[in-house]
């Protein structure tokens, strides 16, 4: 089992990661940081990073998502192994597909502060895996 810490560029991204390594520490558990592009993202880093005789891979768009999880741990580090994942796709989609293929113990989640106007018409990564997965999720206010 792996515990897995979904993280964007936010300032809950550190909150995470810490709760994460915790967890991860006091079950043994190794720990997988997870960062996942939009397809949009995926788009604008795409047409910003090449030019336009050139192709990308999709292995190297999500070397760019990982790249994120790089960043935060250099920035925040913690004292357990972590593997850096990166996807590209529906974050609360590739984020509970990526738990289950890993038959993750907890995913660990930082929601954002939003009112109930702003839940109903926006959703919340956070509030769609709660809802869609199997798995216990960890919820960091913070």
């Amino acid at each position: 089992m792996v515990i897995v810490a979904a993280v964007d560029r936010s300032e809950r991204a550190p909150a995470v990661l810490d709760q994460a390594a915790t967890l991860a520490d006091q079950f043994g558990e190794s720990l997988h940081v997870i960062h996942v592009m939009t397809r949009s993202e995926a788009i604008d880093a795409e047409t910003t990073g090449i030019s336009k005789d050139e192709g990308v891979e999709i292995s190297e768009l999500r070397a760019v998502a990982a790249g994120v999880v790089t960043d935060l741990l250099e920035d925040h580090p913690v004292s357990v192994e972590t593997t850096e994942i990166g996807r590209i796709g529906d974050p609360a989609d590739e984020i509970i597909e990526y738990a289950e293929d890993h038959d993750a113990r907890y995913i660990v989640v930082g929601p954002r502060r939003r009112s109930q106007t702003g839940k109903m018409l926006f959703g919340s990564v956070a509030q769609s895996i709660l809802l869609n997965t199997n798995r216990p999720v960890v919820s960091v206010l913070g």
